[in-house]
């Protein structure tokens, strides 16, 4: 068999010639055929060729990247903004080594004002969607989200029910508190209600100037026709509004919305800050850490913003950087596109603005910083954690599996995810145990790794390390399933607690086994590493019980009533919730079960008799 060797930069500069001068993307292979780096061209020939030539070829930042080059494969496109969204399709793809890979876990909340609903109400998002109704947001925290809701709540009577339950057409507890209009009841009129929904839009926005002199215009005029009830609210509501936008920090005195991105670097990481400025007024900010990028800082930003903007739906008017780039014209294109108007992207020299991008700068320099430390720490922390357990990679990502039953009932799995020691609560995973009935927690672990393994074939992140809460016996199972699934790469480990002795009250230190050595693996008193996977173990453990508690729970409060020959699911939820509790179904006389509406007479004769037989022998 011929060994692949690496082609010369001559023969790569070759091959780079006889590409076409169009716009595209180029992916770049090592000798393993794995894409290595994703780029975007406006002319394909000239930008690649450029990667092999001598003044290029020497630079540092991306002479590495060029003597693992294997291959080069090309995709023409149109034009260069369909190069630029394929471009960052694939880099999410491939996640290739030499790319800036940007993937956000976290999901900001949004306020949705459902102005397309004929009595629009607000609502709490994660993704807002391009459906004609108006957001606000992104907040800094769910509780920053919560007492703005709050507030709004309190000072507008907009409808606080779902559209599903304005059918009851009857008013509820909010109406009697003068905290809602009962648009339920028709006991307003829609016009009335919009000038409500209209408020609410100018208090999210901040718009101060427009609504307190609006109150007051609508307050007078109320009281000149003596409806001085409407008059005393609208007073009032004046005055809460005043009060809570005088605490809010007017950043910039226009009501431009904003995302102000600032830059800090140091070798191969860098640390992103993003401010968010919304109708004048800063909402939150967010702070991101890149590892391991060898490209130029223009390039490292501009890939960035681009993958950033692909996974956010919201984009404002205008996008502050802290340098120019190249691509400027393009991204505000990209821009166009998405949010259907123009927006501009701005790069600040001096004034207001300046301020702003410095204060972004500084933030990214402080979190940059702390994040480095951190990624330090707990780098050494896998680092020894992959010595001491043998592994064959480093363990980046770690998923753990545990069992929780009582006596084989509600049973259910657990898989938590930890990526880079840190909790990755969107890899979580519950599982339903289907097939074992009896009380056999091998099986069932077995079942639960089966069906993880069969999902990882149809795509998705692969673990480092799998760790399973147990000793040999549950570590068996573990590389049973590994290898029927020839996942045989896929390191394997399980942490076994420690038992207690109860002849002196110590307890034993927790064991950790791994395949091939029949000892449990003796780590350091007060070691970091195995506090991680105690972490991993409890969170799995926590995860497992809380989910069954909740089956359990929900099994237990029906498993009475389904019981009943001739009562299903449906019918016991009706009753129970007609009641509020099975204790009281449970004493019901048979007049009260037969003025349950859907239930028959003949199926509340049988919950009737059900409970009380003696009252049948009679």
């Amino acid at each position: 068999m011929e060994t692949k060797k690496l082609p010369s930069i001559k023969e790569l500069l070759e091959k780079a010639k006889q590409l076409p001068l169009k716009p595209g993307v180029y992916l770049m292979k090592d000798i393993k055929d794995a894409v290595i780096y994703v780029g975007k061209a406006k002319l394909l020939k000239n930008r690649v060729t450029s990667y092999f030539q001598k003044q290029q070829g020497t630079e540092r930042k991306t002479a590495v990247m060029v003597s693992k080059v294997y291959d080069i494969d090309t995709i023409v496109t149109a034009t260069e903004k369909e190069a630029l969204i394929l471009e960052n399709n694939l880099i999410k793809e491939y996640r290739p080594r030499f790319n800036v890979v940007f993937r956000d876990d976290k999901e900001y909340p949004y306020l949705r004002l459902s102005v397309k609903e004929l009595f629009p109400s607000l609502t709490t998002v994660r993704k807002p969607k391009k459906d004609g109704n108006m957001y606000f947001g992104p907040f800094a925290s769910a509780q920053a989200v919560r007492e703005t809701l709050r507030v709004i709540k309190k000072l507008f009577p907009l409808r606080k029910c779902s559209t599903k339950k304005m059918s009851n057409k009857r008013p509820c507890m909010y109406y009697q508190l003068e905290q809602c209009f009962a648009p339920c009841s028709k006991g307003v009129k829609r016009e009335d209600y919009l000038q409500v929904v209209k408020d609410v839009q100018l208090f999210l926005q901040g718009r101060k100037t427009e609504i307190i002199p609006q109150l007051k215009k609508r307050m007078e005029k109320a009281s000149e026709c003596l409806d001085f009830e409407l008059a005393a609210q609208l007073r009032d509501r004046k005055i809460g509004i005043e009060k809570t936008l005088e605490k809010q920090t007017i950043v910039h005195n226009d009501f431009t919305d904003r995302d102000v991105f600032s830059f800090f670097r140091e070798n191969n990481q860098a640390g992103i800050t993003a401010l968010y400025l919304r109708a004048g007024r800063m909402t939150g900010s967010r702070h991101f850490f890149l590892k391991n990028i060898l490209l130029s800082d223009e390039e490292v930003l501009t890939s960035f913003i681009s993958q950033y903007y692909l996974q956010h739906k919201l984009i404002p008017d205008e996008v502050f950087l802290p340098f120019e780039s190249k691509e400027r014209n393009l991204l505000e294109e990209f821009f166009k596109d998405k949010k259907g108007c123009s927006v501009k992207i701005i790069v600040p020299k001096q004034g207001a603005k300046k301020k702003l991008l410095d204060m972004a700068e500084n933030n990214a320099k402080i979190m940059f910083k702390k994040n480095r430390s951190q990624e330090k720490n707990m780098e050494d922390i896998l680092m020894d954690l992959e010595k001491r357990l043998h592994l064959n990679r480093y363990p980046s990502r770690i998923e753990c599996f545990d069992i929780s039953n009582i006596m084989g009932t509600s049973a259910v799995g657990s898989m938590v995810v930890f990526v880079n020691g840190k909790p990755s609560k969107q890899g979580y995973r519950k599982f339903k145990i289907k097939n074992i009935e009896e009380s056999n927690d091998y099986a069932m672990m077995s079942e639960v790794l089966t069906r993880r393994l069969n999902r990882l074939k149809k795509g998705g992140s692969a673990p480092d390390l799998i760790l399973v809460d147990g000793g040999k016996g549950q570590l068996g199972i573990l590389l049973k399933v590994l290898q029927e699934h020839s996942a045989d790469e896929i390191c394997a480990a399980a942490l076994a607690k420690g038992r207690k002795d109860k002849g002196v009250g110590k307890k034993e230190d927790d064991k950790v086994f791994i395949p091939k050595r029949k000892n449990p693996v003796v780590f350091p008193k007060r070691s970091r590493a195995l506090f991680l996977l105690q972490q991993l173990r409890d969170e799995a453990h926590r995860f497992a019980v809380s989910y069954h508690k909740v089956l359990k729970r929900s099994k237990d409060f029906t498993s009475d009533l389904e019981n009943i020959p001739g009562i299903g699911k449906k019918t016991a939820a009706i009753v129970l919730k007609h009641f509020g509790s099975l204790k009281n179904a449970k004493k019901a006389s048979l007049e009260e079960l037969e003025r349950i509406p859907s239930v028959t007479k003949k199926r509340a004769a049988d919950i009737y008799y059900f409970f009380q037989p003696e009252r049948f022998l009679k």
